[in-house]
């Protein structure tokens, strides 16, 4: 059986495109340590800034949203992690704002 030999350029177009393929895989399913640690932050801001009590409905919002973060990050899940993490820190900041401080 004869080998097929690739042209140089078509077998390094080929690597770079598996290459590529491979980092945009990776970057995908990195965990959001960083957006969970913002939400967080945000939420004991918020709570200090006395949220729980002058704007109850947004900070309760703003945990289930963390919850489900964390629930999401436990499977496996990082796109959903990352989107509702993002989603719970910016209303923990409106939160915030809202309380007054």
């Amino acid at each position: 059986m004869p080998r097929t030999r690739c042209h140089p350029r078509t077998c390094g177009h080929l690597l770079l495109a598996g290459l590529a393929a491979l980092l945009l895989a990776g970057c995908a399913t990195l965990a959001p340590v960083q957006e969970m640690s913002d939400a967080r932050q945000a939420l004991r801001a918020a709570e200090e800034a006395g949220a729980p009590l002058r704007v109850p409905g947004t900070y309760q919002q703003s945990r289930r949203l963390l919850e489900q973060a964390e629930d999401n990050l436990s499977t496996g899940e990082f796109r959903q992690a990352r989107r509702k993490a993002n989603a719970a820190r910016d209303l923990a900041i409106e939160a915030r704002i809202r309380a007054g401080h």
